[in-house]
């Protein structure tokens, strides 16, 4: 059976590079230390779940989204869509990826498969709190420029990163 990767597959953007983005420890943040009043950010309730957004970090979802087509690349798959557009004042949910309950906690090999067949042939940047030595493994294979992201779940997405992703896009997708 054949599994179609995003329910969005009409709206892709074959022009413009893809970034895949996770949401845990890039976009919701855990693991930071310090008083609560000292928090990076203010929680929302997700799914009976507490996160913690960083302030900020729509702007800089809205810079990357003029070079980038942004790509949900989550364990929350679907899920990424029923409040992040709203709270990260999104103008439409975002494709996602399935992962065909493959995700685990801890790492982001599972990923590839999935990213690898949504990507294709197009330059690709993966935001990632998760990258193993798989994921780097399969970026320097790629015959697609490929660009991998690290953060830091307690701090998420940066400036630096975002600066680093355009970039990226601007020196042509020269490896960085």
């Amino acid at each position: 059976m054949v599994q179609t990767p995003t329910r969005y597959a009409h709206c892709v953007d074959s022009e413009r590079p893809i970034l895949a983005l996770d949401v845990d420890g890039v976009i919701s943040l855990f693991g930071f230390d310090g008083p609560m009043d000292q928090i990076p950010g203010r929680f929302h309730l997700i799914d009976g779940m507490a996160h913690c957004i960083p302030e900020g970090i729509d702007g800089m979802l809205r810079r990357l989204a003029k070079e980038y087509e942004i790509v949900w690349a989550t364990g929350w798959e679907d899920r990424a869509n029923d409040r992040l557009p709203a709270i990260l004042e999104l103008p439409e949910e975002l494709p996602f990826l399935t992962f065909e309950g493959n995700a685990r906690f801890g790492t982001a090999h599972w990923k590839v498969e999935a990213i690898d067949r949504y990507a294709g042939e197009r330059p690709l940047a993966w935001v990632d709190d998760c990258l193993d030595e798989t994921c780097h493994t399969w970026a320097e294979e790629r015959s697609a420029p490929t660009l991998l992201v690290p953060t830091d779940p307690a701090v998420g997405l940066t400036e630096e990163h975002v600066d680093r992703l355009l970039g990226w896009v601007t020196a042509g997708y020269t490896r960085a």
